[in-house]
C-alpha cells in the first residue's frame, strides 16, 4: 500500500475543521474531494488512515478532531427542520433547512430541533410568525405544555391539555381568533422550551 502525503493529511484535517466551524457538522467525503481536487474514494481511504494514526476519529460518516470537539462541549449544533403551523393543523414535510448553534450553557444538553412558526395563532404565549421554536424531543407532554402535535397525519403547534372526562385531548390556540383542537389522540413530537426571535 502507498504510504499516504502528510501534506495532504494536513490539508484535510485543516479543511475539516474549519468546515465545521463554518456549518455546524461534518464535511462529506464529497465535500473534501470537490475541495481538494481529489478522489472522494481517496479521501475516504485518507479519513480511514488518519484514525488509525489518532489525527482525527472517523466512523464512517462523522469527523472529530480536538477542535471540533472543544466546539461542541460549549455549542450543540441544533437543525432547522421547516415550518409548523400556528392555525390550522397542517403537514408539513419535514427537512433540515440549516443548523443553529445554540450555547449548551443556555439551552442544556437537551434532545433539540428548532422548528419556523408559521401563522398567529400562538401570539398570545409570544410565538409570532417567523420565530424560531426550540423543540425538545419528548414523546409525553403535561397539561399546559406547548407541543407539536401530530394529528391525523398533521402537525401543528398548540398548548396541550387532557380532558379526562370526554376522553380527548384538547389542543389550544394562544389567539381568541382561533378555536381549540379536539382530538381522541394524538402524537406529540417535542415541548416547546425556548424562542429565538427578532425584536
Amino acid at each position: 500500500m502507498r504510504s499516504k502525503n502528510p501534506e495532504l493529511m494536513k490539508k484535510i484535517l485543516k479543511y475539516a475543521e474549519q468546515y465545521y466551524l463554518d456549518f455546524g457538522h461534518s464535511p462529506t467525503t464529497l465535500n473534501i474531494a470537490k475541495a481538494l481536487d481529489i478522489a472522494k474514494s481517496t479521501v475516504y481511504r485518507y479519513l480511514l488512515e488518519m484514525n488509525d494514526k489518532g489525527m482525527l476519529e472517523y466512523d464512517g460518516q462523522e469527523i472529530q478532531t480536538a477542535v471540533t470537539r472543544k466546539v461542541n462541549q460549549d455549542i450543540s449544533q441544533t437543525a432547522i427542520v421547516g415550518s409548523i403551523p400556528c392555525g390550522t393543523p397542517e403537514y408539513e414535510e419535514e427537512h433540515i433547512e440549516g443548523y443553529v448553534a445554540l450555547p449548551t450553557a443556555i439551552f442544556g444538553k437537551e434532545d433539540l430541533y428548532i422548528l419556523r412558526a408559521n401563522g398567529e395563532s400562538m401570539i398570545d404565549a409570544g410565538i409570532d410568525d417567523g420565530d424560531l421554536v426550540v423543540i425538545k424531543k419528548n414523546k409525553k407532554a403535561n397539561d399546559g405544555d406547548i407541543v407539536v402535535a401530530l394529528v391525523d397525519n398533521q402537525n401543528t403547534l398548540k398548548r396541550f391539555y387532557r380532558d379526562d372526562e370526554n376522553r380527548r385531548i384538547i389542543l389550544h390556540p394562544e389567539n381568541k381568533k382561533f378555536k381549540d383542537i379536539y382530538a381522541e389522540e394524538c402524537t406529540i413530537q417535542g415541548v416547546a422550551c425556548h424562542i429565538i426571535k427578532e425584536i
